[in-house]
């Protein structure tokens, strides 16, 4: 008998293109889950507008009133959804604010994101311009577990991209991205499936 495929909740911020990738990896059978939710913090957010053209249930959580983080309830009710649709995973993608204890909790050594940077350098917002900014010849993307802080957890998975000397942070941004594209689904895949 087949295994049931492992249940993977995603939550993002923005345009939700690691969503795109990590749905489009599974299309293609290069990750062997099953999206089962994408929340967001913002209800304009692309990632939910993604997720409904493609069948995904997707659902904006509360406004919250601070910037980096949920209130505690919202937090609590964002897990109280991915426990009911029986996630297994937590993926952040492109999710802008810290995780605190409601989903650290709920799901032990079980939330991960992926970060514009090479760890631990150039954590927080706009990683690509902070490296333009340091004159980095290298930066990259790191697949991470997530803790309390703010991309301190444990690195699981890094891909380097070079700086060029003509880069914007558009064009460096652009590239990181292609890189994470790659690396994250092939990242999980990994994770979920450690006896492959």
């Amino acid at each position: 008998m087949l295994k049931p495929l492992p249940k993977i909740g995603i939550l993002g911020s923005g345009s939700g293109s690691n969503f795109a990738a990590i749905a489009r990896a599974i299309a293609e059978t290069r990750l062997h889950a099953e999206i089962a939710l994408v929340l967001s913090d913002n209800p304009e957010a692309g990632i939910l507008q993604k997720a409904r053209a493609l069948n995904i249930a997707a659902e904006a959580l509360p406004k919250s009133k601070f910037r980096t983080k949920l209130e505690p309830e919202i937090e609590a009710l964002a897990a109280e959804k991915l426990m009911l649709a029986e996630v297994e995973w937590v993926v952040l993608a492109g999710y802008m604010r810290l995780i605190k204890a409601p989903l650290l909790e709920r799901f032990p050594n079980r939330v991960i994101n992926i970060h514009p940077s090479l760890l631990p350098s150039f954590p927080g917002l706009e990683a690509w311009t902070q490296a333009l900014e340091a004159k980095a010849t290298v930066t990259g993307c790191t697949v991470h577990w997530v803790d309390a802080g703010m991309d301190t957890g444990e690195i699981i998975a890094q891909a380097k991209v070079h700086v060029l000397e003509s880069d914007t942070p558009a064009s460096l941004h652009a590239r990181i991205q292609v890189a994470e594209h790659t690396l994250y689904p092939a990242t999980l895949e990994r994770l979920l499936h450690p006896e492959i």
